[in-house]
């Protein structure tokens, strides 16, 4: 069978590069909301509407992701991949052309449907290319490689809205250059067999989708998300307005959480291989918590990059331990829907966030916003650790295999 290698260097380069597609959607026009707010100021509620040009295509996501988990697992992961990958680049350059903030918004929602594809159908590959320990090792490399694409993207999103609002969105461009590679080394896995590799952890799985299990894993990544999401969405405002930071320095301060997430994402099989996936929690929202109540107490630059830098490690740990939760618990026959799912909990809370966070912000200011949520998190650690047995009794009904 002349087919490539999933262990071969250029199909590993493609799953991660496409992978990277997912963290440009919201964060490379994070730095540019406060000049484009300026620039729509004549439109009623503006200040709304800029800032769901930035999550917009998270609803669209929880749209597009459910869809795309019936097309992986019916029709193929490959065709979805690469239709989604030619979406990407012509949606989310849109906002370069148009004119009008609507359409710009219009133009992001169809970038949410392309974003939905390209994470489901690599998310779905690297789960029926690699088995045990080597998933988990990879899904935190996936996860890693996402935190330091968006350190660039962040960065040159930064530079180039200093020049002017419109440019970053040519950043998203990058999926088509992409596509020869991933026609090339990207191959449809013969999802007959159940074990595509033979090697050292291979594991079983339910013959029964797992529905208590998933609402655990959905519901906290949902909850997560809607928190963190107030870094890329809120950020630039609460610099600008508490050290009239400019929008490369925005994006440098949310570049150094990614960077963080990344160091973390990569970690991450080193955790998981010495703590089951309930463990993890705890020190997950334990980062994050710190982080927020760090943001939201800083009265200087220097803290709040601190906190930063903290609350990126757990959201490091937070998506690989999620996704490798689940695709490592669903029978083969629906693994894409099951990540689905979780891609639909990961945006919906994305989209949630600024419809959340602008009442409460508008009422206690945004520093009070971050130290609440910092400190939901850090009791939301506390409860976890106590609750562990209770947890872990609830998982073993529906988790076969590996060390949970």
């Amino acid at each position: 069978m002349n087919q490539p290698n999933p262990n071969s260097i250029l199909t590993k380069i493609a799953l991660l590069a496409s992978s990277s597609l997912t963290v440009m959607s919201g964060a490379t026009i994070a730095p540019s909301l406060p000049a484009m707010q300026d620039h729509f100021a004549s439109i009623t509620n503006a200040q709304l509407w800029v800032r769901l040009v930035l999550t917009i295509p998270a609803l669209f996501i929880v749209i597009g992701s459910p869809i795309a988990g019936v097309i992986v697992d019916r029709l193929g992961r490959k065709p979805l991949l690469v239709v989604s990958a030619v979406l990407y680049g012509l949606a989310g350059c849109s906002g370069f052309f148009l004119n009008s903030l609507f359409a710009i918004l219009a133009g992001r929602a169809l970038l949410g449907l392309a974003v939905a594809g390209v994470m489901v159908s690599a998310t779905t590959l690297i789960a029926d290319y690699y088995i045990g320990q080597a998933r988990a090792n990879f899904m935190g490399l996936q996860a890693g490689f996402m935190g330091l694409g968006g350190v660039i993207f962040l960065s040159a999103g930064g530079a180039l809205a200093e020049a002017n609002w419109r440019y970053p969105f040519l950043i998203y461009l990058f999926s088509w250059i992409l596509l020869p590679l991933i026609l090339v080394s990207i191959f449809e896995p013969n999802r007959t067999i159940p074990e595509m590799l033979s090697g050292e952890n291979q594991q079983k799985t339910s013959p029964a989708t797992p529905r208590n299990l998933l609402i655990l894993v959905y519901g906290i990544t949902t909850l997560v998300q809607t928190i963190f999401y107030l870094i890329p969405v809120q950020l630039p405002f609460y610099l600008r307005n508490l050290n009239n930071a400019t929008p490369a320095q925005s994006g440098q301060a949310i570049a150094l959480c990614t960077l963080l997430s990344a160091f973390g994402s990569i970690m991450y099989g080193k955790v998981k291989a010495r703590l089951d996936f309930v463990s993890i929690l705890p020190f997950i929202f334990t980062f994050l918590g710190i982080g927020y109540t760090l943001i939201g107490f800083g009265k200087n630059l220097g803290v709040i990059m601190l906190g930063l830098a903290v609350a990126g490690v757990g959201l490091g740990l937070l998506m690989p331990n999620m996704t490798v939760w689940v695709s490592s618990t669903v029978p083969d026959a629906v693994r894409g829907r099951a990540l689905g799912g979780l891609s639909t909990s990961l945006f919906l809370g994305q989209f949630l966030s600024p419809i959340i966070a602008q009442p409460v912000s508008v009422r206690v200011g945004l520093d009070m916003t971050y130290a609440l949520s910092g400190g939901l998190l850090l009791v939301l650690a506390v409860v976890v650790a106590l609750m562990k047995r209770k947890i872990m009794a609830f998982s073993t009904n529906v988790i076969f295999g590996d060390n949970a």
